[in-house]
């Protein structure tokens, strides 16, 4: 069935028109109020948006450019008992992506049974041979873990896909509910929102539970936490620098650091400090350049031996990127299996290895109705909406298929649940997906409530990607 025969579920409205229970208490608000001054709070929202400086970089293009993060005051909201169901799927998810990362690090035993095939890990820049036979602090390797989310109707969540290298976004998560409640304050008397506002503290006392070996904690001191950023050109800078601050710890770039007596310190007015916990917003290559990219200076030289010796503690922890693979996610159903020996809560998505010469077939012969995908891209960039692209798109991008098939996969183009946003004319849907974010330690699994819910403001459009033209949106869950 293609996208066009599919029902669209309305998040907000049923099939007759009536608002569902979620929306039950939004809606009797909305109706009351006057539409020009929800559009007035709306652009003030906008202008306090860029007086802060949430903003972020687009790159692909002739010259970088700085853009407002779109924000649309309708918030997506789910209901508690929605959330508990979802949270179990979340929960089960980042548990075997932890345990999967760890065997596969050490005896690879689910390679070994055959259920993920030794090819995916053969050549596959995001596997670090590094970290063969290293535990990480705790064991935890996904400290920070973003689950993308999409609906297709009122039970049916599918997990779209993994971000545990450096999942981003939720500092728009925190804004957007600090907006929604400085614009709106007495409707959040009204509807009963799970709070948001503490998940800097429960990241860091996330990152402080899995401090290294070296950290010896006497006189009852916390470890030192420190939040590595590649810079202030960097597209999430604005984050970097939002967590630290609401973390209270320290906001570094490499220049910040050195190896000093076998610990990573940091430059202080008082001398080096060392540090236990580094929160890195680096990519792997660029993490040490003794252990990978020699050019780079983004990293930190020798900050991998300290690593290896239970100096310091990486988060998330270099190596995870290989969760991220878009060619390992068709894998994740069995990977859920094999490690929990449950069948998964969350459901993937249809997938197509193109690598596979029936596969590629398939998605060539009818690409006109798939999504195509970089295994190792994101947000938004080197893809392919069959049904939204042209001939001239379609036919390049086949060529590309046939140059290069490894490094694509293919997905069914899906039917996206729709939100509603605040356009001229009222309320008006938009398709939304859901990003919710995980925190591991040795004391658990922490699941905000929530997330970042993106939307595609252009009509039509199932891309959500801020660089691609999208926005963001408060997600709510209602509580009991």
């Amino acid at each position: 069935m293609s996208r066009d025969e599919q029902p669209i579920f309305d998040e907000m409205h049923d099939a007759d028109g009536s608002v569902r229970p979620a929306y039950r208490g939004y809606s009797d608000w909305f109706d009351e109020q006057d539409p020009q001054a929800l559009r007035r709070k709306h652009r003030e929202a906008e202008a306090f948006f860029r007086r802060t400086g949430i903003t972020f970089n687009v790159y692909g293009q002739d010259e970088a450019e700085e853009r407002l993060i779109p924000f649309d005051p309708v918030p997506r909201i789910i209901t508690a008992h929605e959330w508990r169901r979802l949270s179990r799927g979340i929960e089960q998810r980042v548990r075997a992506l932890n345990a999967f990362l760890h065997d596969l690090y050490h005896r690879q035993e689910i390679v070994r049974s055959g259920r993920v095939p030794e090819w995916l890990l053969r050549g596959n820049a995001a596997f670090l041979p590094h970290m063969c036979g290293f535990t990480p602090p705790g064991g935890i390797y996904t400290h920070i873990t973003g689950i993308d989310l999409v609906r297709t109707g009122p039970d049916d969540f599918h997990v779209l896909e993994d971000n545990a290298r450096t999942p981003s976004g939720v500092s728009y998560m925190l804004e957007n509910r600090e907006t929604m409640m400085a614009m709106f304050p007495e409707l959040f008397t009204r509807v009963k929102v799970a709070p948001v506002s503490n998940y800097p503290r429960r990241l860091a006392r996330s990152l402080a539970a899995c401090a290294p070996p070296a950290f010896d904690g006497a006189a009852g001191t916390k470890p030192a936490i420190a939040v590595l950023t590649p810079g202030i050109y960097n597209s999430a800078y604005y984050e970097h620098s939002f967590l630290a601050d609401q973390m209270g710890a320290e906001l570094v770039e490499a220049s910040d650091l050195r190896v000093i007596d076998g610990r990573v310190q940091m430059r202080t007015t008082r001398g080096y400090k060392p540090l236990d916990v580094i929160y890195r917003r680096v990519d792997d290559d660029f993490l040490d350049p003794l252990t990978f990219n020699p050019e780079s200076m983004l990293g930190v030289p020798g900050i991998m031996d300290v690593y290896r010796s239970g100096g310091i503690t990486i988060a998330n922890a270099p190596g995870t990127g290989i969760s991220d693979d878009k060619a390992l996610y068709s894998f994740m159903p069995d990977i859920v299996e094999f490690y929990t020996g449950e069948k998964a809560l969350l459901p993937n998505v249809e997938t197509w290895r193109c690598m596979e010469p029936d596969a590629l077939k398939y998605v060539i012969d009818n690409i006109h109705e798939l999504v195509v995908k970089e295994v190792h891209g994101s947000g938004g960039y080197g893809m392919l909406i069959g049904p939204a692209s042209s001939r001239r798109e379609i036919a390049r991008f086949v060529q590309k298929l046939k140059a290069n098939p490894q490094n694509y996969i293919a997905q069914p183009t899906l039917s996206l649940s729709t939100v509603p946003i605040l356009a001229k004319k009222g309320l008006t849907p938009r398709h939304v997906d859901l990003r919710p974010f995980v925190l591991m330690s040795p004391n658990g699994i922490d699941i905000t409530p929530g997330g970042l819910t993106r939307v595609a403001l252009k009509q039509g459009s199932l891309v959500v990607n801020s660089s691609q033209g999208g926005g963001t949106k408060d997600s709510w869950v209602l509580e009991e």
